[in-house]
């Protein structure tokens, strides 16, 4: 063969080499095209899934068509352009398909799969001898299975009443979780002091007043102390505990908070409640502060009739609601709206916090920033029942913005007139969706974290 022969042999089989690695390439591109055009941003796990075996299909086409080309310029090429690829597909999925969008979509899918009656009785909050019709709730049976498949509550709370042994009262948490066919709250009201419904049932070492653990001006000793209640609560089952206090004790007669409180100084008081709130719930359970928009500077006791401050708005700003602001600040899932008049927040009028929506919506969370879950103090109360029906009590709550109500002094009133409530428009259904959107944010949490 000429020299010339040899020279065009050559150029032929460089011509040859070169479009194989363009075809690669080319291939590779529509490749990425192809799969990219098809990856959804939801369901990343399966997205990077089906990549890795459309790089492993293409890698081994392409390396046959290298090794045919006997070319390993090819291999190398299309190796480092799917590892970049994969690299980039993944930082894409992992920062468009997070665990807040996890979540979201676990609460919606929830949400949706509840009919109305179902979405209604999510609201409430109430004892198990509300739903069951015992005078004494000790145990969770084929009573309690039957009560709460007809009304689905969204949580229960426990008293000393219900509290007989540490295996009694762990027996009744869990059987009742396993009957109920929604993720259920669990409460007690376990302040530490004088209000301790366990510790007290069960002979437990109290963590004292919290007036005492404000008295030393170390937050480390509130968080310790909640974290104590929160670590023993969810031992049993509980997952709610309607405390910490965050009243600011300004009026000193007040017998109804006293001891209760961290400190008649609000800042003192919203250090100790910043430091109580993030103490319960890193061990799981639920904080609910209380009493908002604050309770510290009356002289009545709402359980027996209508309990009233006078301070203003600036007062409050300034007091009351600084420790709020501090536990909304560490993350509280709920805020316990009390049934004190406020004259100077409502305009005048005489209505409970908890019904008014001034307070809640305007306040609470327009001015105040707050967007998880709102619940009653007790609707049983005197400062309510003395006024309002029970159901009118809850409905007028829930359209002031109150997420749950807790413990209507006749619950299957309450639940009938919130029902038709939604059922004739007077709530609509989105309003009740958004509250179970809250409620639903803080029992799923765990499940994506």
């Amino acid at each position: 063969m000429s020299d010339r022969e040899n020279r065009r042999e050559v150029r032929r089989k460089r011509r040859i080499r070169n479009q194989a690695v363009s075809y690669a390439v080319t291939a590779v591109f529509l490749a990425a095209v192809f799969a990219g055009c098809f990856m959804g941003i939801r369901a990343a796990a399966g997205m990077i899934a089906e990549h890795r075996q459309e790089r492993e299909a293409t890698r081994q086409a392409l390396i046959e068509s290298s090794m045919a080309a006997e070319s390993a310029e090819v291999e190398s090429a299309v190796a480092q352009l799917l590892d970049e690829m994969e690299s980039q597909t993944q930082t894409e999925t992992e920062s468009e398909y997070t665990q807040e969008d996890a979540l979201e979509e676990m609460v919606a899918d929830s949400i949706n799969s509840m009919t109305l009656e179902q979405k209604v009785a999510g609201l409430f909050f109430v004892t198990p001898e509300q739903i069951t019709g015992v005078s004494q709730a000790v145990q969770a049976g084929e009573g309690t299975r039957e009560a709460l498949a007809k009304y689905p509550v969204g949580g229960l709370i426990y008293f000393a009443q219900n509290i007989q042994s540490e295996e009694q009262l762990t027996e009744m948490l869990s059987n009742t979780v396993s009957y109920s066919a929604f993720p259920l709250f669990l409460g007690v009201d376990e302040e530490g002091g004088s209000v301790a419904r366990v510790a007290k049932a069960l002979k437990l070492d109290n963590v004292g007043d919290m007036a005492d653990i404000g008295a030393t001006g170390d937050p480390q000793a509130a968080y310790d102390a909640a974290q104590t209640i929160g670590t023993y609560l969810s031992s049993y089952g509980f997952n709610v505990d309607f405390a910490p206090v965050a009243d600011v004790l300004t009026n000193p007669d007040n017998t109804v908070i006293g001891k209760r409180a961290f400190s008649s100084d609000a800042q003192t008081a919203a250090d100790m409640v910043s430091s109580a709130v993030q103490g319960l719930q890193d061990t799981g359970v639920s904080a609910c502060m209380k009493h908002f928009p604050g309770h510290g500077d009356t002289s009545a006791d709402s359980h027996e009739g209508l309990a009233e401050t006078e301070r203003t708005k600036e007062q409050m700003q300034e007091t009351e609601f600084l420790p709020f602001q501090a536990g909304i600040g560490a993350g509280c899932d709920m805020i316990m709206v009390g049934h004190i008049t406020a004259p100077e927040l409502t305009g005048g009028n005489s209505i409970p916090a908890s019904l008014s929506e001034d307070i809640i919506t305007g306040i609470l969370r327009g001015e105040l920033g707050y967007d998880g879950i709102v619940i009653t103090d007790a609707m049983s109360m005197a400062a309510v029942t003395e006024y309002y029906e029970s159901d009118v009590a809850a409905i007028t709550a829930l359209k002031a913005g109150a997420d749950m109500v807790l413990m209507p002094e006749d619950f299957e009133q309450a639940y009938e007139g919130v029902l038709r409530a939604v059922q004739d428009g007077t709530i609509s259904e989105e309003r009740v969706n958004d509250s179970l959107a809250r409620i639903y944010r803080v029992k799923l949490r765990g499940s994506v974290e």
